[in-house]
């Protein structure tokens, strides 16, 4: 790609930019003194980017009709407990999170070792003289050691999300127990906070308004986290990220 194709590029995307926000300035312009207005009922079918959902489901059953009778198979029962029990169920996980964590540890270690080892008279090294005894050996070995080693440590952490969230059962186990995961995202301006729980669930542990509390909840999996502008701003770069993994100092 040549250098002036390049510049012509970059100056038709400035261009862009600077028109879209001049219009986007006369918008505001134009409702100044007026209340912001609604958007108008449309089908949602036939907005861009739009996908049709698609969840578990349980097993289709064959509807068959006995005579002089009002029900049919595969219904709902009028007095039928309501509550999830079936692949592409939904029931309510009431999350309640409040942990407390303390910890606090030291350690002191101190060791001292001294060895000598010495032969008083070595190969009659006193009849010997002067010149002598300075070339033999006096102490075969000495060696001294001190180590020391001081540790300290404390963790005192705090946690706490309150909220409920609705799960769909996306798997039925053979004992009758229930896979279920339920997924929630909430974007207040510019940032998106997400909130995933999963887990095994027990029909026996569902309340009868269709709810469970999270400590009923097996293999629970909660994560709540965000994405957008602040999320992108207070972690680290990844330079200095990747730096702090590769640089052994």
């Amino acid at each position: 790609m040549s250098k002036r194709v390049l510049l012509l590029r970059c100056a038709l995307l400035s261009s862009v930019a600077t028109f879209t926000a001049s219009c986007s300035a006369i918008d505001k312009l134009a409702l100044i003194g007026q209340e912001p207005p609604l958007s108008p009922v449309s089908n949602p079918t036939t907005e861009p980017g739009y996908k049709p959902v698609q969840m578990p489901m349980p097993t289709p059953q064959p509807v068959t009709f006995n005579p002089n009778s009002l029900w049919r198979n595969g219904s709902r029962a009028f007095f039928k407990d309501q509550r999830a029990h079936q692949v592409g169920d939904i029931l309510t996980v009431r999350v309640n999170v409040n942990d407390t964590a303390q910890f606090q540890d030291q350690t002191q270690v101190s060791r001292t070792a001294t060895q000598d080892n010495e032969i008083t008279n070595f190969l009659g090294a006193q009849r010997l003289n002067n010149p002598a005894k300075a070339l033999l050996p006096g102490a075969i070995i000495t060696a001294d050691s001190n180590s020391q080693s001081n540790a300290n440590g404390s963790i005192n952490r705090t946690d706490q999300l309150v909220t409920n969230v609705a799960a769909v059962v996306t798997q039925l186990l053979p004992n009758g127990n229930m896979v279920i995961e339920g997924k929630q995202e909430i974007r207040l301006n510019s940032e998106m906070r997400i909130l995933l729980v999963a887990g095994v669930v027990r029909p026996e542990d569902i309340e009868s308004d269709n709810t469970i509390d999270l400590p009923k909840v097996a293999e629970a999996r909660v994560a709540y986290g965000g994405k957008g502008t602040l999320s992108s701003i207070q972690p680290p770069p990844w330079g200095n990220q990747a730096a702090n993994i590769i640089l052994p100092f």
